[in-house]
């Protein structure tokens, strides 16, 4: 395979035709000509040069990217046939336009860059988001204010758009043990509770969640993805209801089951394990 352009006439061609990226941890594998696809892009000026040699790599010797390895396939995927498809709801579009200029594409930046329609529009100012793409002309205050009006119209224009929150559902589950004497109404001890898992929409978890969050389990999934692998690095359960609430959310099911899984033989003391999920939504 030649280089396009490059006058190699019977010498060694730099690149095979299927190259190994390593980007950001994320492996890809893909063709010569999809990564020099985009003129003047990033990608094709690693990839037209005549030697490899001034390219990082990895310890496998992949091709080594420094860039968000996720975002990296919609990338990848431009490249293939200059169209760019986004999963629903896809709350990464500011980080990948961001991704986009990196890589120089400047169509996909067009294409991602936020519309305003002339039907939502209002006056010359629009729906803007951003104090500093003011005017330095125009007194401090009114502009501020004139935005503030402008962003409130903007939110009223979408429902949910205030807040910014999205509608979704989050269950939390737990197994826990508690043991039980003769008397079950008066010997109970309290419940054991030795992790608290959280499954559903990965972007919803991290809102409501943050730090107390453990995604060691399940570290690398989109947020646009689901996940059943998450729990929180805390272990009573009024705290996560807590700030389930604080985030909107509120319990529409529930259920639990148990087993008697140990009795003992002279205080007939049973240890009881269950397993308990809530369900909560928010619209």
């Amino acid at each position: 395979m030649a280089l396009p352009d490059s006058g190699l006439s019977g010498e060694e061609v730099p690149f095979p035709e299927i190259i190994e990226l390593n980007v950001g941890g994320q492996v890809y594998i893909t063709r010569y000509s999809t990564l020099t696809s985009v003129p003047d892009s990033l990608l094709w000026e690693m990839f037209s040069q005549k030697s490899a040699k001034g390219l990082a790599r990895d310890t496998k010797g992949r091709f080594f990217v420094d860039r968000d390895g996720f975002l990296f396939r919609y990338i990848l995927d431009y490249m293939r046939d200059q169209q760019l498809v986004l999963p629903d709801h896809f709350p990464e579009r500011g980080r990948l336009q961001r991704e986009a200029e990196f890589f120089n594409l400047p169509e996909l930046v067009k294409i991602l860059a936020p519309k305003i329609s002339k039907q939502n529009s209002l006056g010359d100012e629009g729906c803007q988001s951003d104090p500093e793409d003011s005017s330095p002309g125009i007194d401090t205050a009114r502009n501020l204010s004139s935005l503030g009006a402008a962003a409130a119209a903007c939110a009223s224009l979408v429902p949910g758009a205030m807040d910014g929150k999205r509608s979704g559902f989050i269950t939390i589950g737990y197994r826990g043990s508690y043991t039980l004497g003769r008397d079950s109404h008066t010997d109970a001890k309290f419940r054991r509770v030795a992790r608290i898992m959280v499954c559903g929409k990965t972007s919803l978890a991290k809102e409501v969640f943050g730090e107390t969050l453990n995604e060691s389990r399940d570290p690398d999934r989109p947020p646009e993805r689901y996940t059943s692998r998450y729990y929180l690095k805390f272990t009573f359960l009024e705290q996560a209801f807590d700030k389930l609430a604080d985030a909107g959310f509120h319990m529409v099911a529930c259920n639990s089951t148990g087993t008697c899984a140990f009795a003992h033989e002279q205080t007939d003391d049973k240890i009881w394990t269950s397993y308990t999920e809530y369900v909560f939504y928010r619209e």
